[in-house]
């Protein structure tokens, strides 16, 4: 069976819903990995798809058997991989190594046997002959969990209805990365960042654009010893400050080299920064830095690198929607 293509519904960052609505509202751990679409066309196949599009199925050749377990019936469903470390928490950090990988079956499978996956699933957008979008998300989810998708290398987690505070604290007990709150009367909008689902994130951090870079000095001269930040905001890419904490030596280097690659004499920032000494680049770096606060201006006030993000595609990432509240 030929299935459409389903893009995946997002969430906008926020807070709790208020205690009087508790009870209208479904919980779900926010899981720290690559979303992905699952797409089972009922003849033992899967194919899986990154929130860009892109086929990424080879990059994870454990799932494959995930394509067996509902028989001939297709469906599409929602999730997430995840790379576990030691505690059994999802690391991103291990989930690199695996990544970008979908061009290389062989270093894929030899990856996989160090580093294996394991994909959470919280929606069926696609079940049988039907579409199931305009169900409420409680129905959606009832239908999921009758699936019984349990495997090796995939489970369906419970969500939780009401008690969104203790789900929060909980989170925040374990060092997960947040809590995802969903409306039960939901649809699922493809491609929408709805305010029907809510996630909140433990740790202040954001996705940004790296539009250049500052030479180190000393024990990092011929490195990078800070990159240039923005943030994308009425059609411009704004500058919200510098991040030069985070990386090891090793990422460093691997950093310079995608620096050079992108090089340009263009600023990509409007208004150009008053940063002496910048190396502009074209902006195509995703990155995840972690901050303490917002300034009026719209600076990222202590900022640390966390991480690159080649899940997100530069057009989709690093775009202004809710803002902290600022400082002061």
């Amino acid at each position: 069976m030929t299935l459409p293509l389903i893009q995946p519904m997002l969430a906008t960052p926020g807070s709790l819903p208020p205690a009087a609505q508790d009870a209208r509202w479904a919980y779900e751990t926010k899981q720290d990995g690559q979303r992905v679409v699952a797409y089972l066309p009922g003849d033992g196949g899967l194919l899986l798809r990154a929130r860009s599009g892109e086929d990424i199925t080879a990059a994870y050749p454990e799932l494959r058997p995930l394509g067996r377990a509902l028989g001939a019936t297709p469906a599409i469903l929602d999730g997430e991989v995840l790379a576990l470390d030691e505690q059994g928490r999802a690391s991103f950090q291990l989930l690199q190594v695996r990544m970008g990988l979908a061009h290389a079956p062989g270093r894929a499978a030899r990856r996989a046997a160090q580093v294996p996956v394991h994909l959470v699933l919280f929606d069926v957008m696609h079940l049988g002959a039907r579409p199931l979008l305009a169900l409420p998300y409680l129905r959606r989810r009832e239908r999921l969990e009758d699936l019984g998708l349990t495997g090796p290398y995939w489970s369906t987690p419970s969500a939780v209805v009401g008690h969104g505070a203790e789900a929060l604290a909980a989170t925040r007990e374990h060092g997960l990365e947040g809590l995802v709150c969903k409306r039960l009367d939901s649809v699922y909008e493809p491609g929408v960042r709805s305010r029907a689902w809510i996630k909140i994130r433990n740790m202040r951090s954001e996705d940004v654009l790296v539009g250049g870079w500052l030479p180190g000095k000393g024990r990092l001269t011929g490195l990078p010893g800070a990159v240039l930040m923005g943030r994308r905001a009425g059609g411009r890419l704004r500058y919200v400050g510098s991040v030069g904490t985070g990386w090891s030596e090793a990422e460093r280097s691997d950093l310079a080299a995608l620096l050079a690659a992108l090089a340009t004499d263009v600023c990509p920032f409007d208004p150009v920064p008053p940063v002496r000494g910048a190396h502009w680049v074209l902006p195509r770096l995703v990155g995840e830095v972690r901050y303490s606060v917002r300034t009026r201006a719209g600076m990222l006030r202590q900022p640390s690198w966390l991480r690159l993000r080649p899940d997100l595609s530069p057009e989709e990432a690093a775009v202004e929607d809710l803002p902290d509240a600022p400082e002061g």
